[in-house]
């Protein structure tokens, strides 16, 4: 019988930054775990001391190096990180921005009501604190890398209730493309991952979501809902050399729902 040798960990010796953890529900976290199954390097953070006790236990498991605060909204704790990371790896191949923000009367009252400084805050946290974030790691992905923002199918499709999140999700999946671009030559790729609906911690926010994760599940052309590892692989193998090619991409994880009309 012929033996076969399992299979090589693609990411060993890769560092990889996650933000946007949590608890063990978010999306993020499937990042993580997909990346340290292929053996790759954790460096994660948490918002504030409220979140710590659910995501400490999380980046322990994990056994992440690097466990530090991160409020993008909060003046040099980015930069903050970013200079960790340098002094403790020097170096950054995978990062991974899964943060997005609202204020509740701003993302459940529709755009028209949405405030100019509810839109800025939106804006600012879930799209410009990625390109904040790319111009820090750029520098520090010496050999190439990879670069994730997520993402969801209103950026391209008015899905109901999802009011101020859809331009600015539309504005981040922009921003990766243009990134993409400037980046290239460094052999830095940058996607955008649009997952289906997931019951996520930021999810909670949106109005009737109960209801967007049935019809997910009656239109989804797999029938079923994906879940966190299903996007933490997909980000896995996009960073892996298979995917060397492979950059600016709005990249749907979500069953087939995105093809039906």
């Amino acid at each position: 019988m012929m033996n076969i040798e399992p299979p090589r960990p693609l990411l060993r010796g890769k560092k990889a930054l996650v933000v946007g953890i949590a608890n063990e529900y978010s999306i993020a976290y499937g990042c993580a775990k997909a990346f340290r199954e292929l053996d790759a390097e954790l460096a994660i953070t948490y918002i504030n001391e409220k979140s710590k006790p659910y995501v400490e236990p999380l980046a322990k498991d994990l056994g992440a190096p690097i466990f530090m605060p991160l409020d993008v909204s909060q003046p040099g704790q980015l930069e903050a990180v970013f200079e960790e990371i340098s002094k403790k790896w020097g170096r950054l191949d995978i990062l991974v921005h899964s943060i997005a923000f609202a204020p509740k009367e701003d993302l459940q009252g529709g755009l028209l009501n949405c405030s100019a400084s509810g839109f800025a805050q939106a804006m600012d946290v879930s799209c410009h604190s990625f390109i904040r974030m790319a111009k820090l790691a750029a520098p520090l992905m010496v050999e190439g890398g990879s670069m994730f923002a997520m993402s969801y199918h209103g950026a391209t499709e008015v899905a109901p209730n999802y009011n101020v999140m859809g331009p600015v999700k539309a504005a981040l999946e922009c921003a990766c493309k243009y990134l993409a671009y400037e980046l290239g030559r460094q052999e830095i790729r940058v996607h955008a991952i649009s997952p289906g609906p997931l019951k996520t911690r930021a999810a909670s926010g949106l109005k009737d979501f109960d209801l967007l994760l049935n019809e997910a599940v009656q239109r989804a052309p797999l029938g079923e809902l994906v879940d966190i590892m299903d996007v933490g692989f997909t980000c896995a193998f996009l960073a892996t050399p298979y995917a060397r090619r492979l950059t600016g991409n709005t990249v749907y994880v979500d069953g087939g729902v995105n093809i039906m009309a």
